[in-house]
């Protein structure tokens, strides 16, 4: 029983109805004016253009300038529509350029693009603040000018750190401490207490004082009133009768 012929040709293009038994290794359907038709399944058919003819084998992988696209009709090389690309991951997406070009974002330039750079030797743009920075720390306690107590509303910090700079220029890297407002029942510093208690005694001993001196000045006061009442009092003498 004899193969039937293709009903259509990939891409669309003018294919011989002509086929041939003797196909080669790896092609299931072929032509001798359009070579392989069809591939086997876990191989990639690329169509090569002959003038007005296309020719079509069969490939492990596809060369450079192509991707491979699977699907359950045939696994087909695909032309990259990128300039200047060797290899891509997609029509639209180059994974590596041409010699002498550099590669940014799937695309290909003579030089970088401005505020980009070539890193560490290669021909792939990167952004020169690109740091490695740690993972943050947990948040620090609430605190107002240092101190831990009387405020009712502060600051806390947390921090990080930087793993690897670029060219050990850790300036170009993001900041390494994170600051915010924070909340807490305000309650009065050890030494507020302190000082209030030895106002309060200050005080107490200043009234004490005073009282003790109110007392000693009315003590005194009593016995200036006494003296003067016995020195104002003189005894009375009757005259002896004549004889």
């Amino acid at each position: 029983m004899g193969l039937e012929p293709s009903s259509c040709a990939p891409y669309g293009d003018e294919v011989s109805t002509e086929l041939s038994q003797g196909c080669a290794r790896g092609c299931d359907l072929c032509s001798e004016f359009n070579g392989c038709l069809r591939c086997s399944p876990k191989l990639f058919i690329l169509l090569e253009r002959n003038d007005i003819r296309q020719i079509g084998i069969c490939l492990p992988s596809c060369p450079l300038g192509y991707f491979g696209l699977r699907n359950t009709d045939m696994n087909k090389c695909i032309k990259c529509k990128i300039e200047n690309c060797e290899s891509c991951f997609s029509r639209n997406f180059c994974t590596k350029c041409k010699e002498g070009l550099y590669l940014h974002k799937g695309r290909c330039y003579v030089t970088c693009p401005e505020g980009y750079s070539a890193a560490n030797g290669t021909m792939e743009c990167s952004s020169p603040a690109q740091c490695e920075m740690s993972e943050w720390g947990p948040w620090g306690p609430c605190s107002k000018k240092r101190k831990l107590c009387g405020f009712k509303k502060g600051n806390e910090d947390r921090t990080r750190r930087i793993l690897q700079a670029p060219s050990g220029d850790v300036s170009l890297c993001p900041a390494t401490t994170e600051v915010r407002r924070c909340t807490v029942q305000k309650n009065q510093c050890p030494e507020g207490k302190r000082k209030k208690k030895e106002e309060q005694g200050k005080q107490d001993n200043a009234n004490g004082n005073r009282n003790r001196k109110d007392t000693k000045d009315a003590k005194s006061g009593t016995k200036k009133r006494k003296s003067k009442q016995r020195g104002a009092a003189v005894p009375a003498t009757s005259a002896s009768p004549a004889q």
